[in-house]
């Protein structure tokens, strides 16, 4: 099947993506019900780098970067270029040059299911990566693919425009069209959470806050001395 380079598709609005930006993975994760997130084997290059952007999508041959270079023509600021192959890949498909290209453009990071190097310049630049390998391998370009088209990476669909949301945990995915419902979902469990932080900070445990001591009765777990547990006492 011949690939096709879709142009200018809808993005989420940047209002949502900034407001989606100051949350974690994990925050965002919660606030969509425990869904969007990619697998643990996606992971950053960087430490301490949070971004969150639009979705430019691309299918490429593994081994190849063919379509990476159509893709980055389709790039503009705030975007996130997502990389995916259509069998596993770990060569390293994306660099330092691909790097200058999109930060010329306005790219905050990029996201793939396959490999990138020269890992040690993208960190010296700035510019932030999730991949999931580190391989020097070198790739072609040779073969046909798309760009701006539903993609699967590990576990989701990601479609051109959805909002990226990456950080140290990982990587989420929101529709473009929940994008503000989970912003405000994501404002509403930061409160949640800052008003249990301080409930900590004062002393109160979790098993009080959340009303757990109940669950645990419920599940059949009791309390025991020490030494009614090494006397072998059962209830």
């Amino acid at each position: 099947m011949p690939g096709v380079i879709v142009t200018n598709p809808p993005r989420a609005a940047a209002e949502d993506v900034e407001a989606l930006a100051g949350y974690g993975v994990a925050t965002v994760g919660e606030a969509m019900g425990r869904t969007g997130l990619l697998g643990p084997g996606i992971r950053p290059v960087q430490q301490g780098v949070r971004v969150a952007g639009t979705a430019v999508t691309v299918l490429s041959w593994p081994g190849d970067n063919l379509m990476i270079h159509a893709a980055v023509e389709q790039c503009g600021e705030g975007d996130i270029l997502v990389v995916t192959t259509t069998s596993p890949s770990t060569d390293g498909m994306f660099g330092e040059l691909f790097a200058t290209a999109l930060r010329r453009r306005g790219v905050r990071g990029l996201v793939t299911g396959a490999g990138i190097r020269d890992t040690q310049e993208l960190r010296e630049m700035g510019f932030a990566a999730w991949s999931r390998a580190v391989s020097a391998q070198g790739t072609v370009k040779a073969t046909g693919g798309s760009v701006n088209v539903p993609v699967a990476l590990d576990g989701q669909v990601v479609h051109p425009g959805d909002v990226v949301v990456a950080d140290d945990d990982g990587v989420v995915v929101v529709p473009r069209e929940r994008a503000r419902q989970v912003a405000e979902a994501s404002e509403a469990r930061e409160k949640k959470e800052a008003a249990s932080r301080a409930a900590f900070l004062d002393g109160q445990l979790g098993l009080d806050r959340y009303g757990l001591r109940e669950r645990l009765r419920q599940l059949g777990v009791t309390y025991q001395t020490y030494d009614e547990y090494a006397a072998g006492e059962r209830p």
